[in-house]
């Protein structure tokens, strides 16, 4: 075990308590509702993490790159979603290679006929079956399919050699650009019943459909519980992050993942800066307003800016901070910043007690 205060800075660290509690939170919540749930693993890229979603219930994972379903597969999770349309021979090579190693367990996204030629033709010339998920808009307007356009680019992927159509995808992520919890929950709870009817209308063009998949962390609490939705792919809810509590899905004391970093110089009253910057917490801003992340226990004090190395914050709180104080950092985006990491401190308390590796980073 090692004290906080005698960790190098900046240092990635994980609040056990909290990840454990969010863990078992989410899957009570998919288990009660008897909807599976298969966490999105870019969130965390850490095997310890993971162990516990499944532990929990998890049925699989969902991926976003091709190295986390190579990290999975490796670790014998048999599985996986890659929502992620395989574009160019190289990941088209390794979606057929990751089936004939494997026997199967993978499943990917498409949202069009020429997107899925290019697999098809690899597919069938290795004599495998590639199981797919049609994916649609249903509001996000990112990757997708139009609902009205479903049953007819369905049937034109389906009709190929070497693909199967497993069933329907969405990623409801415009939900968070409402500020009001109320209508989130309703936007996400439409999002679910518009993903529902997209897969009934399949069903009655003849196709099998065994997987009605949603995701998102601000939908979790809606839109997985739709009647007629099979799974959801919450991936944040382990961490939550700044982003999360300006939404309304989580409380400050649920964010698990922080960032430990010193105050480095007090040069200029009122901005101390800090050894954590843009590379220790990602640059990303989706909901963030002019933050760069949030200071745990001191709502007096903002994170402003950030270049690559130092960052610089507004204190105007009746306890400055001086040269050497530690502070712990909720990122905007715990996903992002989870990549900007090769390893990570799992904490209790005020003690690190182990450390894990993060995998599968660009």
């Amino acid at each position: 075990m090692i004290p906080l205060d005698a960790l190098p800075t900046p240092a990635l660290l994980v609040d056990l308590d909290r990840l454990e509690r969010n863990i078992a939170d989410m899957a009570g919540a998919f288990a009660a509702a008897g909807v599976a749930l298969r966490p999105h693993v870019k969130t965390t890229k850490c095997w310890e993490v993971a162990r516990r979603q499944l532990d929990a219930g998890a049925i699989g994972f969902t991926c976003s790159t091709a190295a986390e379903v190579a990290w999975l597969q490796s670790r014998g999770v048999g599985d996986l979603l890659w929502a992620h349309i395989p574009i160019g021979p190289r990941k088209v090579a390794f979606v057929v290679d990751a089936l004939l190693r494997h026997g199967g367990g993978l499943t990917v996204s498409l949202d069009s006929v020429e997107a899925a030629r290019p697999l098809s033709a690899a597919a069938a010339a290795a004599g495998v079956t590639v199981p797919f998920v049609l994916e649609v808009n249903t509001g996000h307007a990112r990757l997708g399919v139009e609902p009205s356009t479903a049953v007819a680019i369905a049937a034109g992927i389906a009709a190929l050699p070497g693909l199967r159509l497993r069933g329907v995808l969405t990623h409801e992520g415009h939900i968070s650009a409402s500020a009001d919890r109320a209508a989130l929950e309703s936007a996400g709870a439409a999002a679910g019943a518009l993903l529902v009817s997209v897969a009934g209308d399949l069903r009655t063009a003849g196709h099998e459909v065994e997987i009605v998949s949603v995701g998102s962390t601000p939908g979790a609490t809606s839109t997985p519980f739709v009647p007629g939705v099979t799974e959801g792919r919450p991936g944040t809810y382990v961490y939550y992050d700044a982003n999360q509590t300006r939404v309304g899905s989580c409380t400050l004391d649920q964010c698990a993942q922080t960032v430990l970093a010193r105050v480095a110089s007090v040069q200029r009253a009122g901005r101390p800066i800090i050894d954590a910057g843009i590379k220790a917490m990602s640059s990303d801003a989706i909901a963030a307003a002019g933050s760069v992340g949030l200071v745990l226990d001191r709502p007096d004090v903002v994170f402003a800016e950030a270049n690559e190395e130092h960052g610089f914050l507004l204190d105007g709180g009746a306890m400055p901070l001086a040269v050497g104080d530690l502070v712990r950092l909720v990122p905007n985006h715990a996903c992002g910043t989870t990549n900007m990491w090769s390893h990570l401190y799992a904490v209790r308390g005020d003690h690190a007690v182990e450390r894990w590796e993060i995998s599968a980073r660009y």
